[in-house]
Parts: C-alpha cells; structure tokens; sequence
C-alpha cells in the first residue's frame, strides 16, 4: 500500500469511529513549531466537489498551485458537510497526516467546528474562508480571509444594465448572510448606474448546493421576465445552463462558466484563492504570527474578473472598464450615501463612504432600494 493509500485508509477508519469518540480517545497532537521550516503539510476541506464550476473549484485552483511550492505537501477532502463530519476531517489531517495548516473552506465550518478544534488543536493554523475574525474573541491561530468580490459583481451588475431590454434582472442566492447581501446589493447597484429604472428580483433557495431549487428558481425568474441572471451559490453550473437553455443571458460567479453558455455569456465574478494561500502558507513556513484578518480585491489580486463573452458590446465594455480602472487605484467606492434599502429606510447616510475595509460591510443585513425581496 501506498503512503497516500494509507493516509486516505486511516483517514477513512477515523471517519467511521466517530469524531464523538476517535478525536475524544486521540492524544493532543503537538507539532514541533521551529521559527522557520523547510516542510509544511497543508489540509483542505471542500463542501462539494472540486470539479463544480463554482466556489470548490475556485479554491481546487489555489489548492492545486501551493502544491507547487517548495516543501509543501497538500491533503484534501471533497463533499464534507457543514456538521461534526468537517472535525472528523479536520482531525484525522491533523493526527494522520501532520498537517498544521488547515484550509476549511465553507462558511458554516467556522461556528462551532473550527473554533472547538482550535481549542484542542493550538498549534495548529486554521485558515478559515468568509467568517468575521474578531479580536479579543478567536484564536490568534485562527484566520479568516476572503476577497471583495462584490467588486466584480458590481462589474456584473455593469455589464448586465447594458445588456437587459426589459430592466429586469434575476439573483438566484443560497442564504441571505452579509457576504451574499453585499454581492447582490454589489450587482444591483452596478446596474442601476447604468439605468436607475433596472430592478433585480432575489430568490433565496436556503443552501448551498439545490441544483433542483436552482432550476426552478431560474425557470420563475425568466417566466417574469428577466432577461439577465447571476447568482451566488456554489455550483453555478445549473443556472448558467438552464439561463443558455431558455436563451437569455447570464453573469457568472466563483470562477468562470464561459464554457457552459457560449451564447450567453456576459462575464463573471472570479476568486483567485492563489493569492490568500500563497499568503498563509509563506508565513507558516517562515514562522510569522497567523494574519488573522486577511482581504483584498481587485487591486490586491484577490478577486478577477471574467472575460467578456462575444455578446457584450462596445459600450458595456468601456464603461465597465472604467470603474474597474478605479478600483484597481483603490478610488472606487461602491457603498456610499445617500443610499436606501428597498423598504426606504436609508441606511448610509449623505456623505458617508464605506470604503472595503470597512468591517461594517461585513456585517451587511439589508437590500438595497431596486431589489425585489426579502431576507
């Protein structure tokens, strides 16, 4: 049997032991930390599969170039659930294969399950993707980081303005947490600079992965009329084909799905996850204190946008060109006042502007005036 044979054997007898009374019965792992080290085992945790065109892909990508570095040795689970199943993972990487640097990648993974194995685990980093990292709160060897897509959907929202006839426009979201709000106010916005009049009509379908829900949210949605869809679930995959299927066009997220409507294709909101784990392993491997809170967009190279697909004309490039040209100074500013959510209450007033890496956007709970729904 291979050495990787028998990691993914133990890995799997851990698994069916049970995290209740394997990790319970399992020593504190206490991995020798030297200021500087020449190896690093690396650990990722996907909730779906890698291949789903969408958010696990993204960060397969990234997955894939550390293994690439020097010294660096990459494990990885696919299609772990947002339960105890994910600290069984994350245990048996840790216990079976040494990893001291972990990747959990799904949003539900941070509360209770990473913090309770940072507790038994302190010498281990985890480097967790979206969850608000707050001082004085979470352990230093805990991280969070994540990128300013909303840049990119902001962008989306640009394109699609010019490309919508009927100003109609559809997001199809799997929870109504702030980092979704942010892209769908991102995406309206973008839109609305380009015709005040456009509206976009949210569907919430209450997961991550209902490829089901999905379809029958983008079949609604363009039986109302809408004649432009993005989204923000993992998988975009279903919403892209069935948008290319019913002949409208289609915005993209996590990575790119030009392939799947070449008919449709606007342009997309991209991860580059390479910068953020470059980042993290660097530092591991050269013994500097965890980042704890670590950000970036498109300047910093965290975010990217899609190319533009043949349907996108002259006009919508240039202007969408534009604003990312002052995004990329760090000028733009997407969320500033006066500005009201879609029940007229104002919720940034005159004169303010918040900036990126203003936290408070993180903490986003309403829709901006223009979308049509609820959260």
């Amino acid at each position: 049997m291979s050495d990787v044979d028998d990691r993914l054997h133990r890995r799997d007898v851990l698994k069916r032991l049970g995290m209740a009374t394997a990790v319970a019965a399992l020593p504190t792992f206490r991995p020798r930390m030297v200021a500087a080290a020449d190896k690093l085992v690396v650990g990722v945790i996907y909730v779906g599969p890698r291949d789903d065109y969408g958010y696990n892909q993204a960060q397969a990508q990234a997955a894939a170039a550390i293994k690439k570095l020097p010294g660096v040795t990459v494990v990885e689970q696919e299609k772990v659930p947002e339960t105890t199943d994910v600290q069984k993972t994350m245990g048996a990487m840790i216990e079976q294969d040494g990893a001291t640097l972990l990747f959990p990648t799904s949003f539900g993974y941070f509360d209770p399950h990473i913090l309770k194995m940072a507790e038994k685990y302190a010498k281990v980093r985890f480097a967790h993707c979206g969850g608000l990292w707050t001082e004085g709160k979470h352990p230093r060897h805990v991280g969070s980081y994540f990128g300013y897509i909303d840049e990119c959907q902001y962008l989306n929202g640009v394109v699609a303005g010019h490309a919508s006839k009927g100003k109609k426009l559809g997001f199809i979201a799997a929870k109504p947490i702030p980092q979704v709000l942010r892209n769908v106010n991102a995406f309206t916005l973008g839109a609305r600079s380009v015709d005040p009049k456009i509206t976009t009509t949210l569907i919430v379908t209450g997961d991550w992965a209902l490829p089901v829900k999905e379809a029958e949210a983008a079949n609604s949605l363009i039986d109302q009329g809408v004649d432009v869809l993005t989204c923000h679930v993992d998988s975009p995959k279903v919403v892209v084909e069935t948008a290319e299927r019913r002949g409208i066009f289609v915005c993209g997220y996590h990575a790119d799905q030009g392939a799947l409507a070449p008919r449709g294709y606007l342009t997309g909101a991209e991860w580059n996850w390479i910068t953020p784990y470059t980042s993290h392993v660097k530092d591991a491997m050269a013994g500097k204190p965890m980042v704890n809170f670590l950000r970036g967009g498109l300047k910093e190279g965290f975010v990217k946008t899609s190319p533009y697909g043949k349907v996108v004309g002259e006009p919508a490039r240039k202007a969408a060109d534009a604003v990312k040209a002052q995004m990329m100074k760090g000028d733009y500013v997407i969320f500033k006042g006066p500005l009201k959510d879609n029940t007229g209450k104002t919720v940034i007033a005159a004169g303010t502007r918040q900036k990126q890496t203003d936290v408070v956007l993180e903490q986003m709970s309403y829709l901006v005036e223009g979308v049509i729904g609820k959260v």
